[in-house]
């Protein structure tokens, strides 16, 4: 039996973070996370994109433009979504992760899920660089992880249009 395992180098690679604007308090912290957890595991600050959307819903989208560029490695999603009166939180946050995970399988490169969702203000902020650390910054690394165990162990084949 082998078993594989990546570790979180960013040597050469171009990664995006987008991020969501509503509720910057906690989203700013979480881009910043994860820019500088990027820098600090090796990518070139100039080989970071960030790009800001106006909320959690458009993250799918953006990322989805980002992919088709070709220009990135991996992107990371970082956003907060927390829980009001109404079932929009139950939209918003299940339909943001399954837009992302749709990204990610269909350009076959990684997506990594700094979307915090909360109950509260406090938990989120808590999660943003506060007690439980910063998500985003999990997210980044997490992000090149998944790029060193592809690149040890499940290589992208290089077939032609009919599979061989």
């Amino acid at each position: 039996m082998a078993e594989f395992s990546g570790e979180p180098r960013g040597e050469g690679r171009r990664i995006v973070v987008v991020a969501s604007r509503f509720n910057e308090g906690v989203t700013v912290p979480l881009a910043e996370g994860a820019v500088s957890a990027l820098v600090g595991k090796g990518v070139a600050f100039d080989n970071i994109d960030v790009l800001w959307v106006p909320g959690a819903w458009e993250l799918p989208v953006a990322v989805r433009r980002a992919l088709s560029s070709e220009r990135y490695d991996a992107a990371v999603a970082v956003g907060a979504v927390i829980r009001g009166d109404t079932p929009h939180f139950d939209i918003v946050a299940g339909e943001t992760a399954r837009g992302l995970m749709e990204a990610s399988r269909d350009f076959d490169v990684p997506v990594t899920l700094g979307l915090l969702t909360t109950d509260t203000l406090e938990q989120a902020e808590a999660r943003a660089g506060g007690v439980h650390g910063n998500k985003g910054a999990d997210a980044a690394l997490a992000a090149l992880e998944v790029l060193d165990l592809f690149d040890r162990a499940l290589p992208a084949n290089d077939y032609d249009e009919d599979g061989e």
